[in-house]
C-alpha cells in the first residue's frame, strides 16, 4: 500500500541528487575496449569476453551511485597511501617525471589490446630497508574482513586475481622499468574500516605471467573468431556465477 504521507527526507533528496550526478558521469566515459591488465586473473574468461567487447550488463547490474562512490573513496585512500609512504621515505613514483602532469606508469602489448597502468614503481626505499629497487608498488583497499584474511594468508592466495595482475605488471613493465621483474613487488592493503595497512614483497612469478599472457591471448582469438569460450562452472549456482553482471545473458547461451 502506497504511503502517500512519507515524504523524501532532505539527506534522501541530497543523495538522489549525488548519484544521478554519479551515474551521468559514468554514462559519458568511452566503454573500455581492450583487456585490462588488473582483470586477467578473473576466474572466468567468458565474462573476460564480455568485459572485453563491452556487452551490456543484465537488468539492473550496472553500476550504482553508491558503487560508485566506493571505487572513488578507494581511490582517493590509495592517493593517501601514497602521501603516507613518501613521507615515510620511499621514492615512489606515480607518475612519469614525478610530476602531476605526467602520465601514468603502463603498457600496451597486442597492438593495444591488452593494456594496464601500475600504481607506482618504488625507486629507493628508507635506509637500513635493504630494498631491492626499482620495485612494482601495487595498492588495493578492502573491507575488514578481506583485510584479515589478506593479511593472515597472504595477497597470492587470498587475492589471485591481485597475484596475477602483480605478475603480469612486473612482466611487461620489464621492457621501460629494466630491473623491475627481478625486484619483488611491493603490496599495499589498506582497510577501508580501520585504517589499518598491511605490506608485502612479492617475489615475481615468471609461470604465472606468462599464463596469464597466454590467456589474454587466448581471449583474443577467441573473441575475434565469434567464439565463445567455456564458462567457469557447469551450474548457475556457482559463486562466481551469483555475482556477476552477465548471469542470466550468459546462462541463456551455450555451455
Amino acid at each position: 500500500m502506497l504511503d502517500f504521507n512519507h515524504r523524501p527526507s532532505f539527506a534522501d533528496r541530497v543523495n538522489v541528487a549525488v548519484d544521478q550526478a554519479l551515474t551521468a558521469d559514468q554514462a559519458t566515459r568511452p566503454l573500455r575496449d581492450y583487456l585490462g591488465g588488473s582483470r586477467l586473473g578473473h576466474a572466468c574468461e567468458r565474462a573476460l569476453q564480455f568485459e572485453l567487447t563491452a556487452t551490456p550488463k543484465d537488468d539492473g547490474q550496472e553500476f550504482t551511485g553508491q558503487a560508485l562512490r566506493i571505487f572513488a573513496i578507494g581511490h582517493a585512500l590509495e592517493d593517501l597511501a601514497v602521501v603516507w609512504l613518501r613521507s615515510a621515505g620511499f621514492d615512489l613514483y606515480t607518475r612519469k617525471g614525478h610530476r602531476p602532469d605526467g602520465g601514468q606508469f603502463g603498457f600496451s602489448v597486442a597492438g593495444g589490446r591488452i593494456r594496464g597502468h601500475v600504481d607506482g614503481i618504488i625507486a629507493a626505499g628508507p635506509e637500513g630497508f635493504g630494498l631491492a629497487v626499482p620495485a612494482l608498488w601495487e595498492c588495493k583497499t578492502m573491507n575488514a574482513k578481506n583485510w584479515r584474511t589478506c593479511v593472515k594468508d597472504g595477497v597470492t592466495k587470498s587475492k589471485p586475481v591481485y597475484a596475477a595482475q602483480i605478475a603480469l605488471y612486473q612482466a611487461y613493465m620489464e621492457g621501460t622499468v629494466p630491473g623491475i621483474s627481478a625486484a619483488p613487488a611491493v603490496f599495499t592493503a589498506i582497510n577501508k574500516d580501520t585504517a589499518e595497512l598491511h605490506h608485502e614483497l612479492v617475489p615475481f612469478d615468471a609461470d604465472l605471467a606468462q599464463r596469464m599472457s597466454d590467456r589474454g591471448v587466448r581471449i583474443l582469438q577467441a573473441t575475434d573468431a565469434g567464439e565463445l569460450l567455456p564458462r567457469i562452472a557447469a551450474n548457475r549456482d556457482f559463486f562466481e556465477c551469483r555475482f556477476c553482471p552477465w548471469a542470466e545473458r550468459c546462462w541463456s547461451l551455450p555451455a
